[in-house]
């Protein structure tokens, strides 16, 4: 098994910035991708980006590129998503997962799934 808590998440203006959290526990050698998800108010939950544990190679959603930047602490087991330039279409709640098999790109390829953190961007 694997644990995910997320944190971080908040209120902010448009333009601000925020570090999301997710600190990984349990059976974490057998992750492949650790990948942060959002999900909008009746929208589907998707992509923003992940991070390979080996070779540290990252993929950024479009809509995020350039703006946010993945990173990690294998000491801490931590993964953070630094989100600059926030702008009210980031509202979502969000989420972290790890992939054990997958490459990543798919939700479907996420086995364990933290319970999210809410970030709001207002205008």
């Amino acid at each position: 098994q694997v644990q995910l808590v997320e944190s971080g998440g908040g209120l902010v203006q448009a333009g601000d910035s925020l570090r999301l959290s997710c600190a990984v526990s349990g059976r974490t050698f057998s992750s492949n991708v650790m990948g942060w998800f959002r999900q909008a108010p009746g929208k589907e939950r998707e992509l923003a980006a992940f991070i390979r544990w080996s070779g540290s190679s990252t993929y950024y959603a479009d809509s995020v590129k350039g703006r946010f930047t993945l990173s990690r602490d294998n000491a801490k087991s931590t993964v953070y998503l630094q989100m600059n330039s926030l702008k009210p279409e980031d509202t979502a709640v969000y989420f972290c997962a790890t992939s054990v098999h997958g490459l990543g790109y798919s939700r479907k390829d996420y086995t364990y799934w933290g319970l999210g953190t809410q970030v709001t961007v207002s205008s």
